[in-house]
């Protein structure tokens, strides 16, 4: 117990932080639909997203990696919670769209932040079993922070709801301070102007990209396919009402299916997380997904997409541990900031790229059409992956770079 002490107080931080993500989320899109009563207002909402991933990946890998990963994530939870709270205030304006951007960058620079400080807190033999914790607690969140939020507006309203987030955030970013410094004190700078070290920085990572090809040919594929899964979900409402023709009732079944799909995917890998390799959960894992997408896709009836919709988000909680696992097993901790970064950024181009490939699609033939469409080529480039994570020479391609790196 005295070596999983401090990642289960991190788990702590995580898991309040995420069930807070999602009262935010709810009560952000309540608040905005009754100020505006406009629904394209609240899509405003959903594009600032990757429009802040856009404006800080390309230099947020260069601070992530200089300074100490604690105190950043820290100071994230503080930021964010600050502007959650100002945000009732700035309800009625476009000002509140300017915070939302800004509180969407401080979350685009906590994951990679994130993700480099679990890499070098967790030993290699206990990472895979810390992700599926990690995706345990966040299928947990998924259910709790909905009835959390639900509650809250039954006692009172959205705006408590916010502030209700806020102290989540803070009670996070205190949980965190207590977590121990990895660093034995902030990185020297390099020297040069802001610019030339952001330049450095980007050909370091497309350094490392040419010699671990093999590990980045895998990282992109599978990061593609969960562009996917986002392009595909953003047409999932219409889907639902407008060509299976259910009722917002039913719809909320389906989604509270997806949800408890994740949690049992969640539970059974947490279960057997010292069993499975990473490389099989990322690869099946993937298939399986693609998979539930075409039976949802084809479905014309409520239990066929309720069968596509629980089969897809069971096998998700696979891959995305195995996919976080072969992250952190494969890139450099040292680097892993810039290079999660900067490909986080060709994420957001892709996401804002296809949604809008996969909206003109459905406006030119038809919904079904457009998600059938995305849902096989979502397939098509998860067996790439599947066959590529097969071949012998792949794996030991990636064994012999691990191993001359640690030397």
């Amino acid at each position: 117990m005295k070596k999983w002490k401090d990642p289960l107080l991190l788990l702590l931080g995580i898991g309040i932080s995420n069930i807070g993500g999602w009262i935010y989320l709810i009560a952000l899109n309540l608040i905005v639909l009754d100020e505006w009563a406009s629904p394209m207002a609240v899509v405003m909402l959903y594009v600032l997203k990757p429009g802040a991933a856009l404006l800080t990946n390309g230099w947020a890998g260069s601070v992530i990696d200089r300074v100490n990963k604690r105190n950043l994530m820290a100071f994230l939870d503080f930021f964010r919670a600050v502007l959650i709270a100002a945000l009732p205030l700035l309800s009625t304006g476009w000002w509140m769209y300017v915070v939302v951007l800004f509180i969407n960058m401080g979350s685009a620079i906590f994951y990679p932040a994130s993700m480099t400080y679990i890499t070098a807190l967790i030993p290699g033999d206990n990472r895979q079993r810390f992700n599926a914790l990690r995706g345990l607690i966040g299928s947990g969140a998924f259910l709790i922070g909905p009835g959390v939020a639900g509650l809250m507006f039954m006692m009172g309203t959205p705006t408590v709801a916010l502030y209700l987030n806020a102290l989540a955030l803070l009670l996070s970013g205190v949980i965190t301070l207590f977590l121990p410094k990895l660093e034995n004190g902030e990185r020297v700078h390099t020297g040069g102007s802001n610019w030339e070290v952001v330049k450095g920085d980007w050909m370091v990572v497309w350094s490392f990209s040419r010699r671990a090809a093999y590990v980045m040919v895998l990282y992109v594929l599978f990061t593609v396919m969960l562009v996917m899964t986002a392009v595909i979900d953003s047409l999932e409402a219409a889907f639902s009402k407008e060509v299976l023709y259910l009722s917002d009732s039913t719809y909320g079944y389906l989604v509270s299916i997806a949800g408890g799909g994740f949690v049992i995917g969640s539970l059974l890998n947490t279960a057997f997380s010292h069993k499975l390799k990473h490389m099989t959960l990322m690869g099946s894992g993937s298939v399986v997904v693609s998979l539930g997408y075409i039976i949802y896709a084809c479905s014309h009836n409520f239990l066929t997409v309720a069968i596509g919709f629980a089969l897809l988000s069971f096998a998700l909680a696979f891959a995305t541990t195995g996919f976080e696992t072969f992250y952190q097993e494969h890139i450099p901790v040292d680097i892993m900031g810039r290079v999660g970064s900067l490909y986080g950024l060709l994420e957001g181009v892709l996401v804002i790229l296809l949604t809008v490939v996969i909206g003109i699609g459905a406006e030119a033939w038809s919904i079904r059409t457009a998600v059938a469409g995305g849902s096989i080529l979502m397939l098509l480039i998860t067996l790439i992956l599947y066959f590529s994570l097969q071949k012998n020479s792949w794996e030991k391609q990636l064994k012999q770079h691990s191993e001359c790196y640690n030397k």
